[in-house]
Parts: C-alpha cells; structure tokens; sequence
C-alpha cells in the first residue's frame, strides 16, 4: 500500500509543478503581453507550491533526503547507533505529529469561521489542508524508517528503491 502510496506522491507533484508552471507561463505572458492577467492564477500557483512542500517533505522522508548532519552519527555502528538514529527520529515524530494535529486544528477552524481565499474565493482551509497532511505523511515515514532501523539499514534507498 505504501508503494502505491509513493507512486501516487510522485506523480501528483510531477503534474503540480507542470500546473504551476504554466500557471506562472501565463501569468507573466498575461501581463507582459495583454497587460493584464487574472490575479487567481498568482494564488493558485502559491496554493499548488504549499501542497507541493508538505506533501515533497513526506516523500523526502522516503528517500531520507532531508537534510541532517551526520558526520557524527555515521562513526556509530550497531545498537549505539540504532539508539542514535531512534532518538533523532522520535524527535522528528513528534514534530510530525505536532504538525499533524495542530494543521488539523487550523484547517477546522477556518472551516468553521468560513474564511476565503482572496482572489479565487475558495474556502481556506483547502489550502491549509497541506500542513497536516504533509505532518501526517511524514509521520506515516518516520516509523517505517524507524522499523528499517532496527532491521540494521542506516542508509538512504539506492536509486532503484526511489523508482519503486
């Protein structure tokens, strides 16, 4: 299930950036040309590239891209550096989590006051949406790695796992 997961992640940010792109194509096309453009095109794009963040940093715990410093902790081998590794991660988790649940509350309280997007009219707390499920994917990451971890693999997935 989680390789689906993966595969949906991959090609929802593929298309969001084509979309994105083309939306900042048209935008500047629209003003340097026409001398106008339409003002949703800007909020969309900045709408697409938040959901492109939370839901690119869930996925980049998968490929443990995210970046660290481990000048320190590769010199450990064995438990000592399971410990390590686990506590760094627990670390993450509950940032994770903590994001997770307090985006949630966001993301209810503009449902219930009914705030709109300013130029699209669009309820808010659509784009709010990101932040926990972005903190809730990585969450989801954080203990599959975790459990690789104590399997005994420190290591980042070679490039024929980051396809899969």
């Amino acid at each position: 299930m989680l390789k689906k997961f993966s595969k949906f992640e991959e090609i929802l940010l593929v298309l969001s950036l084509a979309v994105m792109v083309a939306l900042i194509f048209g935008q500047v096309v629209g003003r340097k040309v026409f001398d106008s453009a339409p003002s949703w095109t800007e909020e969309l794009a900045r709408y697409i590239h938040i959901f492109q963040v939370w839901i690119g940093a869930s996925y980049a715990v998968k490929l443990r891209q995210h970046i660290r410093v481990e000048a320190f902790i590769t010199r450990f081998h064995g438990v000592f550096r399971q410990i390590l590794e686990t506590l760094s991660i627990l670390v993450w988790f509950i940032m994770a989590l903590f994001l997770a649940v307090f985006g949630t509350q966001l993301v209810l309280s503009s449902l219930k006051h009914g705030q709109l997007a300013p130029a699209m009219q669009i309820p808010i707390w659509i784009a709010f949406l990101a932040i926990p499920l972005g903190g809730a994917g990585m969450a989801i990451r954080l203990i599959v790695q975790l459990i690789e971890v104590w399997k005994g693999n420190y290591e980042k997935p070679t490039d024929e796992e980051m396809i899969v």
